[in-house]
């Protein structure tokens, strides 16, 4: 069995950085977040399901984005619900993807709510990236085209990153220098490929 690991990371902290470093390095990786999207294409089971939820936010077999953001964005009961029909169908999607490795390959799942949604429990290792807060804020800020206020009530919405750091396995700090990035992550990945070797 090839080893996979989970990496994840607030909004903002650098998980698509690391994922690419990690790729760059050797490793397959599995990105949720495209999933997701590939999960509500029109006229699939997870598009069908948000319709029987919201029907307000499918229009023509599309899904209407920013109006089912705006509903969980302000309900954490929809959102918890947005979840639970969304979820199975991103890791039947991800383990569909995984399949595609070569042999002996690191698989790394990209996935932002690890801990949240209890994907950590189908990796061996997680590997968690953070960053300082007004760092984080900044990127989202102009990234995204957003005030803070924004970015700062979607932080809200995942782990603390004091609990993330308890659950996590490796920890990779972010403080904006790249080449500190790069030997962070090398260095893990280095040593998650020898904790694969191992169970080979």
């Amino acid at each position: 069995m090839p080893m996979r690991v989970g990496l994840t990371g607030g909004i903002g902290a650098g998980k698509s950085a690391v994922a690419a470093i990690f790729a760059d390095l050797g490793a397959f990786i599995v990105d949720t977040d495209e999933l997701a999207r590939e999960a509500v294409a029109p006229n699939s089971d997870g598009l069908l399901e948000i319709a029987r939820a919201w029907p307000q936010v499918v229009r023509s077999s599309m899904l209407d984005r920013a109006t089912l953001a705006e509903i969980v964005f302000n309900d954490p009961a929809a959102r918890e619900r947005l979840n639970a029909i969304l979820h199975p169908h991103i890791r039947r999607l991800a383990m569909e993807r995984e399949a595609l490795a070569k042999p002996g390959q690191l698989i790394v799942h990209v996935v932002p709510l690890l801990f949240e949604t209890g994907y950590d429990r189908l990796v061996a290792r997680s590997v968690l990236v953070v960053a300082p807060l007004e760092q984080r804020i900044g990127r989202l800020v102009e990234r995204d085209r957003t005030d803070e206020g924004r970015v700062r009530a979607r932080m809200a919405t995942q782990i603390e990153p004091e609990a993330a750091r308890e659950r996590a396995d490796f920890i990779i700090e972010n403080d904006g220098n790249l080449e500190h990035l790069r030997e962070r992550t090398a260095m893990i990945y280095e040593q998650l490929s020898r904790e694969a070797s191992v169970e080979r």
